[in-house]
């Protein structure tokens, strides 16, 4: 038996490779976790900002606790089993009326990790609809294998190189609004990507890149990822960290050198490097 998905909604992650929504917390507890996560930014600006919004999770508890939610994690298991791997997380905020966006691409295709299977989850701090952003998925591609990608290094291009699929036929995509509290999963193969946010409030949420089963490995290089449930008898990553406090000092150091290992595997190969 499912512990929290029901079979309709295996079935369609299955077929479709994407789930939304999913509900997770209140919205009321998605404001308190937004008012601690902007509280931090303004105590902490060289520690969290536009060019360093990688892994915050290994050092503000608000959001490590958020993607071990047992809502999350059941979701999980429901769709990978009950042994869960965590990678990465970024922040994702797109200011009001700003021009950032996010260009069609797969998550798979950079990270170096094979076989290329896993969940992306994508929680909502704010609203996420159309007029602010919200992502867009390509139904069906978690089936094919992955794309030719091209490196932009757009300005506006909020992924680390500006990778872009081209030929996408918008028409057959679909829109994957949310509301504070509520997650989005999608496959690490299915296309997806977002508009710039066009509404008069800032849109924010987190994205965990991404859940995966013990017998993951990465091939580009040595990297972290954390334990969230089971066990982990192959030991492919360096064991995570979790915060004891908000920016201690063994949590910020932990950070800045997992950051350095996870961008020197998504550059890799690349022409030149951003800041994040």
């Amino acid at each position: 038996m499912p512990k929290y998905l029901t079979r309709d909604q295996i079935d369609h992650f299955k077929e479709f490779g994407y789930l939304c929504p999913v509900d997770v917390i209140s919205e009321d507890e998605a404001g308190r976790i937004l008012r601690q996560l902007e509280a931090a930014e303004k105590r902490y600006p060289d520690q969290i900002h536009a060019e360093d919004r990688n892994n915050l999770h290994y050092v503000l508890p608000c959001l490590d606790n958020l993607i071990r939610h047992p809502r999350v994690l059941d979701a999980i298991e429901d769709l990978i089993g009950p042994d869960i791997l965590a990678w990465t997380t970024t922040l994702f905020a797109k200011e009001p009326r700003s021009t950032g966006f996010v260009s069609w691409h797969q998550d798979s295709a950079y990270w170096g990790i094979e076989p290329r299977e896993g969940i992306t989850a994508w929680f909502a701090l704010t609203h996420a609809n159309e007029e602010s952003g919200c992502m867009k998925v390509l139904p069906g591609t978690h089936k094919d294998d992955v794309r030719p990608h091209s490196d932009t290094f757009g300005d506006d291009n909020l992924l680390t190189r500006g990778q872009n699929i081209e030929g996408i036929n918008e028409a057959e995509t679909v829109l994957m609004p949310l509301r504070p509290g509520q997650m989005s999963l999608h496959h690490v193969r299915t296309i997806h990507g977002s508009m710039p946010n066009r509404a008069d409030y800032r849109r924010v949420g987190l994205s965990v890149q991404a859940y995966f089963n013990p017998e993951a490995h990465q091939t580009l290089g040595s990297d972290h990822a954390v334990l969230m449930r089971g066990t982990d008898p192959n030991k492919h990553f360096l064991p995570g960290h979790r915060p004891a406090a908000e920016m201690d000092a063994e949590a910020v150091a932990f950070r800045t050198a997992a950051n350095q290992r996870t961008a020197d595997i998504l550059y890799a190969g690349a022409e030149k490097r951003r800041g994040f």
